[in-house]
Order: C-alpha cells, then structure tokens, then sequence
C-alpha cells in the first residue's frame, strides 16, 4: 500500500523536537521516505510544509512532546508508535508503557544494573528497544515484558491492553463504500487503538453533534461514523489530549453501487448533480479537481471516490447550497454555477442566458462589532470560502445553530455569534479555521 498509509496525519499542527533533520522534498510521500531510511534517530513522526516544501524528520511524536498550531504544517505521525495497545503477543508493540503489571519500573535496556541484559539495543536494532519501554524482543508468548528495577525480580511482563482487531472485520456493513458515509459498523477504536467517546456525552470532548440534529446519521454508542464528509470514518476519543481520529475501515471488494439519481438538472442542494457544465454563475471557466493549479485544495478525486469530481464540471461535494467549482482566475478561487432546475421546462431552460439572475441586495456592511449583520457575504478577507455554521468539516466547533439560535447561523453566512469585534466563519480551508469577513464598518455616525 501506499507508504503513507502507516501514519496518522494531523493538520495544522507543530510539534517542539530537538531531535530533527531537516529534508528538501516535493510532497509528502518523498518526506515519509525520508523518515523511513533516517539513521541519525528512531524516526517516529515527519513535518511536512506545503508552502516551502521542508520535510522535518522527527525523533518525537505528539505524546512525547509539546504540539502547537501552525497552519501551513501538516503533522504526520507513525501510527505504530501511538498505539498503547498490543496486537497478538505484541511484536511490533512500540508504545511507552515503562512499568510492569505489579507497578515496577522497566530498566532502561541500554543499562546493565540491577540486571545484565540478554537483549540490547545493539544487538537488536529492529527490535525499539528504546529507553525503558515495554517490548517483546524474543516474541514471548506472554506479550511485552522489561527487565525490572528490583535488584530481585529480573523481569516481568507488562500490562498492555488488546487491540480490537478491526481489519478482519469482513461482515455486513464492516467494510465501507466511498468514503464511509453510510458505514453502519461497530468499530468502536480509532486506527492508533484509542478507544472511541459516545456521541451522546461531551466528555472528555465538547463537540455539536448532537444526535437530535443528525437524525439520519445514525450516531449510535460510540461506533466510528462519517457524518460531516470527511475522508473516512472516524470518532472523538476518550484521551482528553487527542480529540479525534480517524478510524481503520477496510474498504469493501465489492465496488460502489452505482447510482440512479444521478441528475443532469438541479435538485435539492444538487449533491447528486453529474451534468457537465463547466462555467460558473460570472462566467469563470471551472479549474480541474485534478489540478492544483491557480488553486491548491483538497477536493483530490482519488480521495473522493463516490463525489463524482470528474474533468472541471460543477459539482457539490461539501453540502453547499449548489453545486460550485474552483474557478481558472487566480483571483476568485471559488464561484456558484448556474445549473437549470429540473423543474424547468425545456423552452425555460434554452431562455435562461436572456434572462438576468435577481440576486437580492446584501447588506455589505456591518454596525458596531456586527452582531447585527444580517447579510449573505460568505468571504473571509483573505478570500477563503466560509464552512456552514451547521457542518463540523473541515473544523469542527460548537458555534452551531442551535447553541446559538439568536445569532441567525444560516448557511455559510458571516456572523458574529461570540461578540468578537466583526462578522467572521470558519473557512472551508483545512489550514484555516477561521477568518474576520471580507466586510467594512457602516459610516454610521450616530454610533461613533
């Protein structure tokens, strides 16, 4: 499989090492091979940073050490060395457990007192033989075990719990189509071994998806689900310092059920749109899903499968409220398209381009601190396309509707919900949680 797949990537994230090597590379599958043949350390996580194209390699990971936002960095950890339970007899165990199941702490494996060890780092480079941390060098049937600090007791196994063995699960409806979105499972740990938080509680982590307003969701226990479009299933955990992860899903042999709906019209939202116009509502050509290029973004067709991102045609893969594209001009990096409803008829249709679209008057300006605002601008300053106050993708938040049902959270409109001193969304870019609107202040002299 590809070499990423053994890492868990975070977005926006940093992490404080001193151990570190840096790389030149040009994307992050270079950076990730980097890691693997590093030789100055055990590399056990990569930065990766879209915008200089540096690669860090990492002797730490973010259990180890001090983590930080940084929003051009994406955070890629070894999965392998998050994991704190064992699979099997625990080989390949690479967590930091340093205790024994009586609660004696490990000797360093290095170290030859209280105990003159048979296994070294040495003598075993391949076995992580690091510090003092529970391993299973000579693959012990009784699992992970250490030398101990009792003079006394030579060694001793440690207590390292089972992982639930998702990837075997090969029953009805423990595989996934696309990308997890009618996955009804009950994976119910995350792809590191962490175990899942209940949808219905918001311990240890305060989240907005609240089982009444995602009825059709099927926010059951604590089972992994999709509900917000992302790549694959996943869940908060119940690790306070680890809100969410993704969990590991095997794809089902089957291929995906091809649709009837698909429309060559517009309904609803047009999600199901599969139409081939390719010019938004100002007369943009649309740019390529494929292509990165004038925009970098993260609507990758190989990611979303089932989204129907073919050539530039105008689709709908987020839930907006019609189907869009990413346009050719550098300057607007996003635009609605103008799709015929499908309750129009044929001679409706072919009149369309005579007849000049009524858009309603936004208010384009905001009073005070904008609590007020009331518009429909959807742009932050920067030029980023706001998130749906109700989506938790790609940000999840509690600044939803329904916690705020005076603040008129519709759509993706900017608002100012929390009293911060303009209307502001969180922006539809993963590195970029939120951003103020692209709004000015209303010459309102009464008010100064």
């Amino acid at each position: 499989g590809d070499v990423l797949d053994a890492y868990l990537r975070t977005d926006g994230v940093w992490i404080f090492t001193r151990n570190k090597q840096f790389y030149k590379t040009n994307n992050e599958k270079e950076c990730a091979d980097k890691c693997e043949a590093e030789r100055n350390f055990t590399c056990r996580a990569f930065l990766f940073t879209r915008k200089n194209l540096q690669c860090l390699t990492l002797a730490e990971n973010a259990k180890m050490t001090v983590a930080f936002t940084s929003t051009d960095t994406v955070l890629y950890e070894k999965i392998i060395y998050l994991m704190q339970c064992k699979r099997g007899i625990g080989t390949d165990y690479r967590g930091t457990e340093a205790k024994t199941q009586r609660g004696i702490p490990c000797q360093k494996w290095a170290e030859k007192i209280p105990h003159k060890p048979n296994y070294t780092p040495e003598k075993y480079p391949s076995a992580g033989l690091e510090e003092n941390y529970c391993r299973n060098p000579d693959a012990d049937e009784g699992g992970p075990w250490c030398y101990t600090t009792d003079p006394a007791v030579r060694f001793d196994y440690c207590a390292i719990q089972e992982c639930e063995d998702q990837v075997t699960h090969t029953g009805e409806g423990e595989c996934m189509q696309c990308n997890g979105e009618d996955y009804h499972g009950e994976v119910s740990r995350t792809e590191s071994g962490l175990e899942c938080q209940r949808w219905d509680v918001q311990e240890p982590h305060m989240h907005g998806f609240i089982l009444k307003h995602y009825p059709d969701k099927d926010l059951k226990m604590n089972y992994c689900r999709n509900p917000d479009g992302e790549l694959r299933p996943w869940c908060f955990t119940t690790n306070p310092n680890k809100r969410w992860e993704y969990c590991n899903i095997p794809r089902c042999n089957t291929p995906p059920p091809v649709s009837g709906l698909d429309s060559q019209c517009l309904s609803g939202k047009g999600e199901d749109y599969r139409g081939r116009i390719a010019i938004t509502e100002s007369g943009n050509a649309c740019q390529h899903w494929n292509s990165q290029f004038p925009h970098k973004h993260g609507w990758i067709p190989d990611r979303y499968p089932c989204k129907g991102l073919e050539e530039n045609y105008c689709r709908n893969p987020d839930g907006e409220k019609k189907p869009w594209c990413y346009t050719t001009s550098s300057s607007t990096r996003w635009e609605y398209c103008t799709i015929p409803p499908c309750d129009m008829t044929e001679q409706e249709i072919a009149g369309m381009n005579n007849v000049p679209v009524q858009v309603p008057l936004a208010e384009e300006c905001y009073r005070g601190k904008g609590q007020s605002y009331r518009g429909t601008a959807s742009v932050t300053v920067s030029g980023k396309k706001c998130q749906a106050w109700s989506s938790m993708f790609p940000h999840t938040h509690i600044k939803t509707p329904d916690r705020f049902p005076d603040a008129d959270l519709r759509e993706n409109y900017c608002r100012n919900p929390d009293g911060d001193s303009s209307p502001w969304c969180f922006t539809t870019d993963p590195n970029t949680i939120w951003e103020y609107c692209n709004l000015k202040r209303c010459d309102d002299h009464t008010q100064e």
